[in-house]
């Protein structure tokens, strides 16, 4: 595996290949992340989906930044269609959008996943490669904040979490599994796998928003470490029409905008939807 920097082109290919659903794994995926069995795909069960295919365009040879060090700092995903009976689907990575960023360089990894219908759930992680220089000032980025937040869930995340999500997900980063291999990598314990804290997030506010047009968005600000309690705060209750969530966070910040109803994928130029407003906090103690 590569260690070093050797470059500053990204590959302009792309991978795509049909893969088969395999029920046993995504029901071990429900059980880790707290999904209940609603005859839908979890909206980040995907990214399992597609990680194999992922990690085979991250260690090409012509990748030219090293897979271990790579951090994951937000994800954005959109949920197009409902979910259901899918059995088998198509999943396109490929990496693009090389910026500067003032601890080295940033590039989006946007996966796809197609059913033979057409265009179902579309990703893109933003990634940062310290050390990499490039020429020109980093973008700005404003967040946006939540005000009079109340707590809405609490659960623990457990000292074997990041194990038992590696197993699910097929990502054995070795931060998320020991305090010992964690402190190779500068952390002092284990912390969670951020895309088990979005699946846990969303699996929290699963009854209260939309199966499908939505789409979700995290900026990854602080770990949660292992084992730890975490609180998820909301703005204001989180209603199933159309909404917009939205938050600032001290752990991870989420939010999502989204109508329900499948009219809402080809409203054209009708009037935009009433929106309700939200905002989705964690906050971890061990």
């Amino acid at each position: 595996m590569r260690r070093r920097i050797n470059g500053k082109q990204l590959p302009e290919y792309g991978l795509r290949c049909w893969i088969s659903l395999a029920p046993g794994q995504l029901a071990a995926y429900r059980k880790v992340c707290g999904f209940a069995d609603n005859g839908l795909l979890p909206a980040t069960y995907p990214h399992v989906l597609a990680f194999p295919l992922q990690m085979q365009l991250l260690t090409a040879r012509d990748f030219p930044f090293p897979l271990l060090g790579l951090i994951h700092l937000g994800n954005r995903i959109r949920v197009l269609r409902p979910m259901g009976n899918v059995s088998s689907v198509r999943i396109g990575v490929q990496v693009c959008n090389l910026q500067p960023h003032a601890k080295g360089a940033t590039f989006d990894l946007v996966t796809t996943v197609d059913d033979l219908l057409g265009p179902l759930w579309e990703a893109q992680s933003r990634m940062l490669c310290r050390g990499v220089k490039l020429a020109g000032e980093p973008p700005s980025q404003h967040l946006p904040k939540a005000d009079n937040l109340g707590e809405v869930a609490c659960w623990r995340a457990e000292r074997d979490i990041g194990r038992r999500y590696a197993r699910v997900s097929g990502d054995y980063n070795p931060i998320h599994l020991s305090a010992w291999s964690a402190r190779l990598f500068g952390f002092p314990q284990a912390i969670a796998h951020g895309l088990w804290n979005k699946a846990r997030t969303l699996a929290a506010l699963s009854e209260h928003l939309p199966a499908a047009n939505i789409e979700v968005t995290v900026q990854f600000m602080k770990p949660v470490l292992l084992p730890g309690e975490v609180r998820l705060l909301a703005s204001a209750g989180v209603q199933a029409e159309n909404c917009s969530c939205w938050a600032a966070a001290s752990c991870s910040i989420c939010w999502a905008t989204g109508s329900p109803s499948p009219e809402g994928l080809s409203s054209g130029g009708s009037a935009p939807p009433r929106r309700r407003s939200a905002a989705i906090r964690q906050s971890c103690r061990g």
